[in-house]
């Protein structure tokens, strides 16, 4: 048995044990829904906090449930959160490890409680979870070494803590000025539900609490499959010069081009790597710039370009936001239409121009119709699609909470708006109305009519192949329709976060063909001449060196990175960037066949850790009656 297999059999002994001592506990049947809560909310906390490297909420959660609820449920929250939360970051061989982490810092907060009472002050509580964090971190880089292999020393143990002291002390500074800011509010919060315990029930499984945390989880899965699913539709009717038209087999044009781009990123594909002939739909853009004219071509084709991650300001020999600036009128609005400025403000804040904001949004503001919503004119009959894209516009004013409102009061009963008026209801202005929803921060499954909300009644309009009709009784403009409708339908709004690029494949060396003889001709023996290094001087300094090929030759003592022999960790979460992403593959050192590491040295680490992780909480429960 090798020790890496010895290792895991460990830990997931550990793990195991951590369930069960909380499965008969036989907490209240209260505990069992707080216990599912408390992970979702840590979960929420993660995925909220996912842009900023190893700053969440996450572990304080766990350590003020430990805190309150004692050690079997804190360990449950930390294990359960690890677990359910990697279903959206991505499993792999460090998800037990995550969960023995958190779980331990569980048991850290159900320690502080038991040692220190249950009144401690809000700066130990800070110093506790910054401590946490530390040893969370500690428990993760030692996982490296015990998944990957390597030197099994104490001086590489140190290397890789050296690598990761930038996001243990992110994560231990976060972990601090999350607990000043809400510990005590969140810790009197669950003591006083701990008290007010009546009755007691068996606890449910550890597999009901995992369904429990991972009901926050389906909707945005579902989302997911849903847009994949429209997305992979949309690239299969990419026409050869990289553009779309409004119907498959219609010719390109620039306008239904930018709106497929823009359900692309919101997807999560970057339009970059959807090709068709080689040609991309940014491609056909830059080919077909000069046709750009109104305000609207501009907005759009900023908001796509910017989704993908490139510059308007200098795109196909055209500085877009330039254009776009000069057709704004002096009373700051956009061919005085209400859309067309709500839609232009939207794409500069996007390209950053937002100096030149506060007129048009002032002219906004001010052709607010008097129901809340806004229409095609100023003061005129209001719709759903002028609404949401002025919602967008001004997301954090008063007027857009009137339009809410106004969104509220005219969904129809399957859940759908219409464009104004006794319209048909659509795809496309339910589209515009979630995006304002989600602008505002209200949850478009919750505005809700006869049942329906604008979610229900998209995914009723997506066919098996993807892409969505316009309405229940039309199929037009399917590919204008789709690209449009995508944006909502993956639960964003404008503008769209840049979509990343997919993995590039690696470049192939050139191989290195045998000599061709040549009659006459003594080829020299193999050795003979030194080889000269391709685009490198070589140890020897200039030409005429002793150089060899450094490049294709790992250097003494260096394992190599690629090839036969590479030690290649699998690819880690980039949301979890401590030692796992701090340490490259190179640090992960190649085992000396002459001196092979002992497989009980890590056997007997891990035992010990498991042993403390299992019997100090038990002695500590036991002593102190959790």
């Amino acid at each position: 048995m090798s020790w890496e297999l010895a290792g895991f059999l460990i830990l997931g002994a550990v793990l195991l044990a951590g369930f069960a001592w909380y499965e008969r506990s036989r907490p209240p049947a209260q505990v069992v829904a707080l216990v599912a809560a408390l992970a979702a909310l840590a979960i929420a906390g993660r995925i909220a906090f996912a842009a900023f490297p190893n700053v969440k909420p996450t572990t304080d959660i766990v350590v003020f449930s430990g805190y309150a609820l004692g050690g079997a449920p804190g360990f449950a929250v930390g294990a359960l959160t690890a677990l359910v939360s990697n279903f959206w970051f991505g499993q792999g061989p460090w998800t037990p490890w995550q969960m023995a982490g958190w779980g331990m810092c569980g048991l850290i907060g159900a320690a502080l409680a038991a040692l220190g009472g249950r009144n401690v002050g809000r700066l130990t509580l800070a110093a506790v979870c910054g401590f946490a964090g530390i040893a969370y971190g500690a428990l993760l880089n030692f996982s490296l070494m015990a998944t990957y292999g390597g030197d099994l020393t104490l001086e590489h143990f140190l290397v890789l803590e050296s690598r990761a002291v930038p996001f243990d002390a992110a994560h231990a500074l976060g972990n601090v000025a999350f607990a000043l800011v809400a510990g005590p509010a969140m810790i009197r919060m669950l003591s006083r539900f701990r008290m007010r315990f009546e009755w007691r029930a068996p606890a449910l499984a550890a597999t009901l609490l995992l369904a429990l945390a991972m009901a926050t989880t389906l909707p945005a899965t579902a989302d997911a499959a849903s847009s994949s699913r429209a997305a992979a539709w949309l690239a299969s009717v990419q026409n050869s010069d990289g553009g779309f038209g409004d119907s498959p087999g219609d010719g390109s044009s620039a306008s239904t081009t930018a709106w497929v781009m823009l359900g692309f990123e919101a997807a999560g594909r970057n339009p970059l790597d959807v090709k068709r002939g080689g040609n991309s739909a940014v491609d056909y853009l830059r080919s077909n710039v000069g046709e750009l004219s109104s305000s609207g071509d501009f907005a759009r084709t900023i908001l796509a370009l910017e989704g993908a991650g490139l510059g308007p300001r200098s795109f196909g020999g055209r500085n877009l936001v330039e254009a776009l600036l000069k057709r704004r009128r002096s009373d700051g609005s956009y061919n005085g239409w209400p859309g067309s400025t709500a839609f232009a403000i939207v794409a500069l804040r996007a390209a950053g121009a937002t100096g030149s904001l506060e007129a048009s949004l002032s002219w906004l503001g001010g052709a607010q119709s008097g129901d809340g919503g806004w229409g095609d004119l100023p003061g005129g009959p209001s719709n759903a699609d002028v609404t949401g894209a002025a919602m967008q516009a001004m997301p954090s004013s008063k007027a857009a909470k009137q339009g809410l409102t106004y969104l509220r009061k005219h969904q129809r009963g399957n859940g759908g708006f219409v464009t104004g008026g006794n319209g048909a209801v659509n795809s496309q202005s339910t589209a515009w109305a979630i995006q304002g929803m989600i602008a505002v921060g209200t949850d478009p499954d919750s505005v809700r009519s006869g049942g329906n909300s604008g979610p229900d009644y998209l995914t009723g309009l997506q066919q098996s192949d993807g892409h969505f009709r316009y309405s229940s009784s039309s199929n037009q403009t399917s590919v204008w329709v789709t690209g449009e409708v995508l944006v909502a339908a993956a639960g964003e709004d404008f503008p769209v976060a840049v979509a990343p690029r997919a993995p590039q494949p690696a470049a192939t060396p050139p191989s290195t063909l045998p000599p061709v003889p040549i009659p006459g001709v003594t080829t020299p023996p193999a050795g003979a001449v030194p080889a000269i290094p391709s685009g490198s001087s070589g140890s020897g300094g200039g030409g005429g060196g002793s150089g060899h090929a450094g490049p294709l030759i790992p250097g003494a003592g260096v394992p190599p990175v690629s090839g036969s022999g590479a030690i290649t960790p699998p690819s880690i979460p980039s949301e979890e960037p401590d030692a796992l992403i701090g340490a490259s593959p190179a640090s992960a050192v190649e085992p000396d066949p002459d001196d092979p590491a002992s497989p009980w040295i890590p056997i007997g680490i891990g035992l010990g850790v498991g042993l403390i992780a299992l019997v100090a909480p038990l002695a500590l429960g036991r002593r102190y009656s959790w």
